[in-house]
């Protein structure tokens, strides 16, 4: 199928780049260069996920609309054969490799080898292609980051708070590569020279249209079968933040985004100002 055959059945079928991407599973900015032309000629398997939704072998999928149906974050002790009843919603696309390997199957070689102008997280052999975050999602991230790292100064020790991108070796094997977007780590023999190796003490991500469910459950049994001790999830569209402390099994605790909220690694003593990323919000609109 030529260039100007899918532009055609594209605007017949009236798709945005956006469907499209959802549709196929090709990432957006795949899409782009090659609706401009500036990729003259794209690999086999990009070009048969495309040709098959254009094509008509392939329906579209039944849209999910959080705006309406909103989100529940899942607790961490759950059933993992319940999300095959959990409706489908925007995500993080699972690539699909035009049949050389099935999801999955990949490996870290996989991950590797991926072409580095697209980010993706590896997880149980699955390849999960990312956008590139907002300016409200990186805002948030830089300024939980300041306040964190401005306390751990004060308070000494030798935890370590990074931003994404950094590797993180979740399950220490060959299935799994992650990138939270901010994270803290306590325990230095865990850090290599490419990134860490095993779980970090706290995890925070920042949910998107494109993360929430990956971010909600998948990453989460993940993050609390691995080890990690404290996992933030915090909801911009919403202004809500979610809290699950791994380290006592407790319940997840809801928080709107006013007031404060301590981190139970510190016993609460490390406080966030939710009001300032409230602000945050409020100033940047997504």
């Amino acid at each position: 199928m030529t260039l100007e055959e899918m532009k055609r059945l594209k605007a017949e079928k009236g798709y945005t780049l956006s469907q499209l991407s959802e549709y196929s599973q090709v990432p957006l900015g795949t899409l782009q260069k090659i609706f401009t032309g500036e990729t003259a000629h794209p690999r086999y398997a990009t070009r048969q996920a495309i040709e098959r939704v254009l094509g008509g072998e392939q329906a579209a999928p039944n849209r999910y609309d959080p705006a309406k149906d909103g989100h529940i974050p899942m607790a961490y002790q759950f059933d993992h054969n319940a999300l095959e009843n959990l409706p489908d919603c925007v995500r993080e696309a699972a690539y699909d490799a035009g049949g050389e390997k099935r999801q999955g199957e990949y490996t870290l070689e996989d991950y590797y080898a991926w072409p580095k102008e697209q980010r993706v997280e590896l997880i149980d052999g699955t390849i999960y292609v990312m956008e590139a975050p907002g300016f409200v999602h990186q805002r948030i991230a830089s300024e939980m980051l300041f306040a964190i790292k401005s306390i751990l100064r004060k308070k000494g020790g030798d935890c370590i708070p990074l931003l994404s991108p950094i590797d993180v070796r979740l399950d220490c094997d060959d299935k799994t590569m992650v990138q939270p977007d901010l994270v803290i780590l306590c325990n230095k023999d865990k850090i290599k020279r490419w990134g860490i190796m095993g779980a970090p003490d706290f995890i925070l991500e920042i949910l998107s249209q494109t993360s929430r469910r990956k971010d909600c459950t998948k990453k989460l049994q993940k993050y609390c079968d691995a080890g990690v001790k404290e996992y933030w999830i915090l909801d911009p569209q919403k202004k809500m933040l979610l809290t699950y402390d791994f380290m006592h099994d407790n319940m997840p605790c809801f928080h709107p985004l006013t007031g404060t909220a301590g981190l139970a690694l510190y016993d609460g003593e490390l406080r966030i100002d939710l009001d300032e990323i409230a602000g945050l919000i409020q100033d940047w609109p997504e």
